[in-house]
């Protein structure tokens, strides 16, 4: 299977893909037989793929670090690069590549020690594949200063070193990167897309992916989560509840605290899965006597990772809770396509009844104050302000619309 099948809805940015990937292989063979390299190739060292969660940037991202590593034969015959099935993208594409660096943070920022292990790793040269490729999938969260170790690295590369960076869009990077990368613009899939990948990749019975992906709107992840995961369906439900339950202040307050609680549960949860399974792999690893002593000098580590796990636990709360403020705007906004008489495609059908006894009751202007504030719920949390304060502030604003 080709290395772009999971790319989906991105015909433009997968043709840009491929052609630099055939510039950069050309590139190689050049350097290494001493043949004339391509006149003008479409090959850069820095690339930016920006676009809206669920559009597949990060897909896009691995896609390309695999098809510059790609070693089918094919390709002195004129195949394309990114076959799928060679060593060099399989591995790749698993993330066992020895050459390929894929980053992805779980905490809330990715710091200036992280990055400028990254930024040591990308002055080497490449030890079994074409390229020595950085894939950092959450550009947006480096602090300013680390962003400012990486624009080093990004403005001197070293000569068979590529990043790709991702981000939601241009705004989230540093100006003085960005200016450094290529820019590639995913858009959001159509539900029709999506919905064929569920079923093609995943085996999801054809109502239950169409179902999934309309009521996520073509975010490909979280269509995937809605169909195969029932804990995601409950928790989706209760939260298009909402709405209906913030006729009266003990109403609003209990719709947050219960909103609240559940992202904190889905951060415990995770806690459990994997906070125990790192304690005790680092414990062995420092040698940890019988009994649990830990030996001398070992505390400062076990801290970090402490803290490191709360860091975790607080980003998942937050993941949570502005899933949960997604899935309502999109209740919201369906209410406002009835309420117009638009023509938009209804996301939340499984819940009509709900959205027409809304709709009916207020209008638009109402509805759009509503949508407001879950926006600036949103912006709230992004400040640090408390959870439960910032969400019982929005079941207010709802209430009185």
């Amino acid at each position: 299977m080709p290395v772009w099948d999971d790319l989906v809805g991105q015909e433009r940015v997968q043709t840009q893909l491929a052609a630099a990937a055939r510039d950069a292989d050309a590139l190689v063979t050049a350097t290494s037989d001493g043949t004339p390299p391509p006149p003008s190739s479409k090959m850069t060292h820095a690339w930016l793929f920006t676009g809206p969660p669920g559009s597949g940037r990060a897909t896009a991202a691995r896609a390309f670090a695999a098809a510059l590593q790609c070693v089918s034969p094919d390709r002195a015959l004129g195949g394309e690069p990114g076959c799928g099935f060679c060593d060099g993208c399989h591995t790749t594409m698993v993330g066992t590549h020895a050459d390929v660096e894929i980053v992805r943070t779980d905490l809330l920022s990715i710091g200036v020690k992280e990055t400028r292990d990254l930024v040591r790793r990308a002055q080497l040269s490449p030890a079994v594949g074409r390229w020595q490729v950085i894939v950092l999938e959450d550009a947006d969260r480096l602090t300013e200063g680390a962003g400012n170790v990486l624009l080093k690295a990004v403005e001197e590369p070293a000569p068979r070193t590529v990043w790709l960076l991702c981000a939601p869009s241009l705004e989230d990077v540093l100006p003085t990167i960005r200016s450094r990368c290529r820019h590639l613009t995913l858009g959001t899939p159509s539900v029709e897309a999506v919905a064929d990948l569920l079923v093609r990749r995943d085996g999801i019975e054809p109502a239950a992916a169409a179902n999934a992906a309309r009521a996520t709107q073509g975010h490909i992840d979280r269509a995937r989560r809605l169909a195969t995961d029932e804990s995601a369906r409950t928790r989706r439900a209760t939260v298009l509840k909402l709405p209906l339950r913030v006729d009266d202040v003990g109403g609003c307050l209990k719709a947050a605290q219960e909103l609240v609680d559940a992202a904190g549960e889905d951060a415990k949860q995770m806690a459990e899965e994997v906070d125990a399974k790192e304690t005790e792999e680092l414990r062995a690893a420092l040698g940890a006597g019988a009994g649990g002593r830990m030996p001398r000098g070992t505390a400062g580590v076990m801290k970090e990772l402490e803290d490191r796990q709360k860091r975790r636990r607080t980003r998942t709360q937050r993941d949570s809770l502005d899933l949960a403020l997604t899935e309502l705007t999109g209740f919201y906004r369906d209410v406002l396509a009835l309420q117009l008489g638009s023509n938009l495609a209804i996301a939340n059908e499984d819940v009509r009844p709900d959205l027409d006894r809304v709709a009916r009751a207020g209008g638009p202007e109402r509805t759009l104050r509503r949508i407001e504030a879950i926006i600036a719920c949103r912006q709230a949390l992004d400040r640090n302000v408390a959870p439960l304060l910032a969400v019982e502030a929005m079941t207010m604003a709802l209430r009185a619309g």
